[in-house]
C-alpha cells in the first residue's frame, strides 16, 4: 500500500502514494543518532503445492498450517441498501489438501458481521451428488467464537479426522457487507452523484468480513468468482480474466497464487478505456476522459522499465480503477487492478508517476510476499527500493534523490513523534496476539526498510550486480511468502564471497541490528545529487521570506521546467517560514498561476496550508474549494487541523465546510474531522 505519512494511515508524501530509487551513491553511518547475476526469472506460476508451508500468524485465528487452500472459489450476489451498507449473499468453495495426520478441528477467519447461514464438504469429483433443489453436500456443525476486536473464529467440525494428502472441498453460505472490508458508498460520496458504489480493501486483515478463509499472507491461492449485481452497475476484480455473462453476473479467474488481503471487488457506475497494450483505466464515466488523457501510454513505459530491472511482468493486464473522490487512501497494489485516488488525475500528467510504486508492487509484496505482518519491510522496504530504480531510469538520479529526502524527511518527522526507541521502529515488529496489524502502520518498514535494502546494495559496490540479485530474488520466491531469513539468507547465498567476509556481522550495521534494534537507521544512502534542485528551491524561498522582496532576483528564477516535487519543496520551505511579511504572499500567488491555481493534488495542499498559516482570507475560497474536490485523508485532515488551529474566521470555515462536505467523506474520514472540531463522534 502507499506509505503512510502525515496525518494517519494515509499514503504520504509529496506526490507519489510511495516514492523512489536508490542506485545512490552510498555512505554508511555509525549506529546512534540521527545523521544528516543471477538467471532471469520465469514467468510460469509454480505447483500451488510447492510453495512454502504457512508461517505461524499471531493476527490469524485460522489453522492455516495444516492445510493447503488450492483454490477458492466465490459466488456473490451484490445488493445496495437505500441507505448505509449493503449486502453480499453467495457462498465460498474452499478446495484443501490436508497437510498433514492429526490436523484437527478446521478454523477459518471471519468476522462478528459475516454469517453463516450453512457449511457442508462437497462430494469427491465423480461422485453422485445431491438430488436436485437440496443444498449441496452434507452439513457441518459451524461455531463461531471470539479471537481480537477484528475478527472471529469459525470453527468447522469435520466428520472424521483427515488424513494427511487428502483433499476436501468445503462450501461455505454466508452473508456479508457490514463488516470493515466493505465499503459502501453513497451517491454523494461518488464522483457522478447519481449511483451508489462498493468496493472491498483487505490490507492487511479486513478481507476476513468480505469472504471467510485463512486471512494470513503466508497462504497463497488462485481464485475464481462468479459475481451478480443490479442492471446498470459493473463489476471489476483483481484477476487475470474478466467477462460478463447475462443477467449481468460477471466472471473472474486468477490464475496466480495470491494471499488474502490482495483479493478485491469494486462495483459501481464504472467503465474503460485502453490506455497501453496491457492497460486501461477504469472509472465512472464523469471522469474517464480524465484518466485516459492522463495515463495514456504512461503505464507501458514504467511496467518496461520495470521488467528490465526485476524480470517478467506475470500478471498479464496492469490495470487501474480511478476511485471515487472519497476513497481516503493513495492506492491499492491489488493485482491486475491496482485502486487508486483520483487526486492524481491533475490534468498534466504531474502526479503520473505516483502509479510506480503500485506498479513496482507486482515484483514486491504482490509476487514475493512477507509471510507476517511482522516484517512488513518485506513487502514495502523492496518496493521503495524498486520504486526509486525505475524512477532513476525514468527521471533521472537527482530528481529521485529529491523525492527520497521527502521519504527520509516524514521517517524523521515520524521517529521525532513516537521516540527512536519505540518497539515500531524495527523492522521486525512482533505483534503480539489481539493487536491489529493495522496500528503497527507507519514510516518505519517503508523508509528504514529502504535504507536497508540500499544497505545491501553498498554492500555488494556494483549495480548491475545488484539488480541481478534482485531479479534472481524475484525469481526464486516468486508466488512464496517468505521471512527476512529467507531473504538475507539467499542474500548471502547468492554473494559467496560477502558471506565469508561476514557483512552480516559488521559491527553497527549487523543484519540482527537493522530487524531488531528500534531507532535511526545505521546507513543512510548519499542523497546529495538532489542539492542541485534542491538549492534553487532553497535560495527562491529565502527572496519570498525577506521584508523587502527582491523582484529582479526573483524573476531572474525561472520555475516553468520545475517538477512537481521541486515545487512541493519550495512550497514546504514557503511554509515553514510563514507567516510571510505582508503582501508577499499575494504576490506570490500572482507571480506564480502555475502553484495557485494547479489541479495538482499535492501542490493544492501546500498553497491551502500556506493561505491558513498566512491567514489569507481573499483566498479560503480556494480551500473550500480544494475540500469539496475530494475527500482523501491526506489532504483533508491537515487542512481542518490547520483551520481549527487559526482565528475565528479560519475556524468558522471549517465547521462551514464539513457541514456541506460530510456526506461525501469515507466515514473514518468523517469522525477524524468529528474529533479535530471537537463534535461528537457515533459509534460505530
Amino acid at each position: 500500500m502507499a506509505p503512510p505519512g502525515p496525518p494517519a494511515r494515509d499514503p504520504p508524501a509529496p506526490p507519489h502514494s510511495r516514492r523512489g530509487p536508490a542506485p545512490f551513491p552510498s555512505r554508511p553511518r555509525p549506529p546512534g543518532g540521527p545523521c544528516r547475476a543471477g538467471p532471469a526469472p520465469s514467468a510460469a506460476a509454480p505447483p500451488v503445492s510447492a510453495m512454502a508451508a504457512p508461517v505461524g500468524d499471531a493476527a490469524s485465528a485460522s489453522s492455516a498450517g495444516a492445510w493447503e487452500l488450492r483454490h477458492l472459489h466465490l459466488q456473490l450476489r451484490v445488493a445496495f441498501a437505500a441507505a448505509g451498507a449493503g449486502r453480499l449473499r453467495g457462498a465460498a468453495r474452499l478446495e484443501l489438501r490436508c497437510a498433514r495426520d492429526g490436523a484437527g478441528p478446521l478454523r477459518l477467519d471471519a468476522h462478528p458481521t459475516l454469517r453463516v447461514r450453512r457449511a457442508a464438504l462437497l462430494p469427491p469429483p465423480g461422485e453422485s451428488g445431491d438430488p436436485p433443489g437440496d443444498p449441496p453436500g452434507d452439513p457441518l456443525p459451524v461455531q463461531s467464537r471470539p479471537f481480537a476486536s477484528y475478527g472471529s473464529a469459525l470453527h468447522i467440525a469435520l466428520p472424521q479426522p483427515p488424513r494427511a494428502g487428502q483433499l476436501l472441498t468445503l462450501h461455505i453460505d454466508y452473508e456479508a457487507g457490514e463488516g470493515p472490508g466493505v465499503c459502501w458508498l453513497s451517491p454523494e460520496q461518488t464522483a457522478g452523484k447519481q449511483k451508489p458504489y462498493m468496493y472491498t480493501q483487505g490490507q492487511a486483515v479486513l478481507n476476513r468480513s468480505f469472504f471467510p478463509c485463512f486471512d494470513t499472507p503466508s497462504v497463497k491461492c488462485t481464485y475464481s468468482a462468479e459475481v451478480k449485481v443490479p442492471e446498470g452497475f459493473t463489476a471489476v476484480m483483481s484477476a487475470t480474466s474478466w467477462e460478463r455473462e447475462k443477467d449481468n453476473t460477471f466472471i473472474f479467474k486468477m490464475s496466480q497464487p495470491i494471499p488474502s488481503y490482495l483479493i478485491a471487488l469494486a462495483v459501481g457506475d464504472i467503465v474503460s478505456a485502453d490506455v497501453g497494450p496491457r492497460s486501461r483505466v477504469w472509472a465512472e464515466p464523469c471522469l474517464i476522459e480524465a484518466a485516459k488523457k492522463e495515463y495514456d501510454g504512461v503505464i507501458e513505459e514504467f511496467l518496461v522499465v520495470g521488467e528490465k530491472l526485476f524480470g517478467p511482468y506475470v500478471w498479464g493486464r496492469y490495470d487501474i480503477l480511478f476511485m471515487p473522490p472519497s476513497f481516503p487512501f493513495g492506492g491499492m497494489e491489488n493485482p491486475c487492478l491496482t485502486f487508486l485516488t483520483p487526486c492524481v488525475l491533475a490534468g498534466d500528467r504531474s502526479l503520473a508517476d505516483v502509479v510506480i510504486h503500485e506498479i513496482s508492487h507486482s515484483w514486491f509484496g504482490n509476487l514475493v510476499t512477507n509471510a507476517t505482518w511482522g516484517e512488513f519491510w518485506l513487502n514495502e522496504g523492496f518496493t521503495m527500493y524498486a520504486q526509486r530504480r525505475i524512477s532513476t531510469e525514468v527521471y533521472g538520479l537527482p530528481y529521485t534523490c529529491l523525492e527520497a529526502a521527502t521519504g527520509r524527511a516524514l521517517l524523521r518527522q515520524h521517529m521525532d513523534n513516537t521516540g527512536e526507541d519505540h518497539p515500531l521502529n524495527k523492522l521486525r515488529v512482533v505483534i503480539e496476539p489481539g493487536v491489529n496489524p493495522e496500528d503497527t502502520y507507519n514510516e518505519t518498514p517503508y523508509e528504514k526498510g529502504f535504507c536497508f535494502v540500499s544497505y545491501l546494495a553498498h554492500l555488494v559496490g556494483d549495480q548491475s550486480k545488484f539488480d541481478g540479485f534482485l531479479q534472481a530474488y524475484v525469481n526464486r520466491f516468486k508466488f512464496q511468502s517468505i521471512t527476512a531469513d529467507d531473504a538475507l539468507g539467499f542474500f548471502l547465498e547468492y554473494f559467496p564471497e560477502l558471506k565469508e567476509k561476514g557483512v552480516d556481522t559488521i559491527p553497527g550495521f549487523e543484519f540482527d541490528r537493522w530487524l531488531n534494534t528500534p531507532g535511526w537507521p545505521p546507513y543512510l544512502p548519499d542523497l546529495s545529487p538532489g542539492e542541485q534542485l534542491m538549492k534553487p528551491a532553497e535560495e527562491l524561498a529565502e527572496l519570498w521570506a525577506a521584508d523587502g522582496l527582491n523582484v529582479e532576483a526573483i524573476e531572474a528564477v525561472d520555475i516553468a521546467a520545475w517538477r512537481t516535487y521541486q515545487l512541493v519543496y519550495f512550497l514546504d520551505q514557503i511554509l515553514q517560514k510563514s507567516p510571510l511579511p505582508e503582501g508577499n504572499v499575494e504576490r506570490l500567488s500572482k507571480m506564480y498561476p502555475k502553484i495557485s491555481r494547479a489541479q495538482n493534488a499535492e501542490l493544492r495542499l501546500r498553497w491551502c496550508q500556506i493561505i491558513l498559516k498566512n491567514n489569507l482570507e481573499a483566498e479560503y475560497s480556494k480551500v473550500k474549494d480544494f475540500l469539496h474536490s475530494q475527500g482523501k485523508q491526506k489532504y483533508t485532515l491537515p487542512l481542518y487541523r490547520a483551520m481549527w488551529a487559526g482565528p475565528e474566521a479560519a475556524r468558522a470555515l471549517a465547521m462551514e465546510t464539513f457541514s456541506a462536505t460530510a456526506p461525501q467523506l469515507h466515514v473514518n474520514v468523517q469522525n477524524y474531522v468529528k474529533k479535530i472540531l471537537g463534535l461528537e463522534v457515533a459509534e460505530n
